[in-house]
């Protein structure tokens, strides 16, 4: 079972903050104040509740810290990243519900983003936005073509990964999104994953998005389960603030830190 950890800070804040506001009204209307002893429980309320509600603020509303699980978005991150993940790029959420109260803007093509697992929604996926809303995408034979055309790659030769980061076999590439450049990797060895989307006309409906991983022969992604909705937003990711790979002779990748995400 998958701890909550979002619903964990609302409640500890709720309960706090209503024992230090019962607290806080009974100082007032008694007369005994001065000479009353704290309960442990207030004393522990009054301290802990500024600190989980302003957690639970930046949590919910500004950025979140993410850990890179898996090698999926190689060469872009590394297995080990620590990522920042700005929580308000598309929109503020209530946290648990994750209903959408204020707008600010939506995703676009290139973009990193963090999104709850349509299939799992407890689990959180990272990926890059490769189609929007009326896009036509297809991926056959390792070329991706959005709106009928071929996406252009400069290859940059074999990969060479560090530590739990190695994908033998793979070569490295930039690819071109409409003027977003990145690098990719591609295991031509590796069978083609082939889109498995319903996309209504062929295009990509309102409010959905079509989503892969750089590394694109090890990847679960739209191609394998469909189209990400726009209530699954989590955000976009946008700093690495540290790395820690225990299979890295250099545990820490120093060179890493404070890079951005693109």
């Amino acid at each position: 079972m998958q701890f909550d950890f979002p619903l964990f800070l609302v409640l500890a804040s709720v309960i706090t903050g209503v024992i230090w506001a019962i607290d806080a009204l009974y100082i007032a209307i008694s007369a005994k104040r001065r000479k009353r002893k704290e309960h442990i429980i207030v004393e522990y309320a009054r301290s802990f509740f500024p600190v989980i509600f302003a957690v639970l603020i930046l949590r919910s509303f500004l950025a979140e810290p993410f850990r890179i699980p898996s090698g999926s978005m190689l060469p872009t991150l590394l297995v080990g990243d620590f990522i920042l993940v700005n929580k308000y790029a598309y929109g503020l959420r209530l946290p648990v519900s994750h209903q959408k109260i204020f707008e600010v803007d939506s995703p676009k093509r290139g973009d990193v983003i963090v999104f709850r697992y349509p299939e799992n929604p407890r689990l959180d996926y990272i990926k890059r936005v490769i189609g929007v809303p009326g896009d036509q995408i297809s991926y056959q034979n390792k070329t991706l073509h959005i709106n009928g055309q071929k996406v252009q790659l400069v290859p940059l030769g074999v990969y060479n990964g560090m530590g739990s980061s190695r994908e033998p076999g793979t070569l490295r590439f930039t690819e071109n999104l409409t003027g977003v450049q990145h690098n990719i990797l591609i295991n031509f060895n590796a069978p083609d994953l082939m889109p498995n989307c319903v996309m209504p006309n062929g295009r990509i409906p309102a409010k959905h998005y079509f989503v892969m991983g750089d590394n694109r022969d090890n990847s679960n992604d739209s191609r394998c389960w469909g189209l990400v909705p726009e209530a699954n937003l989590v955000g976009q990711a946008i700093l690495i603030w540290m790395n820690f790979d225990g299979a890295s002779k250099s545990v820490v990748a120093w060179q890493r830190i404070g890079n951005l995400i693109h």
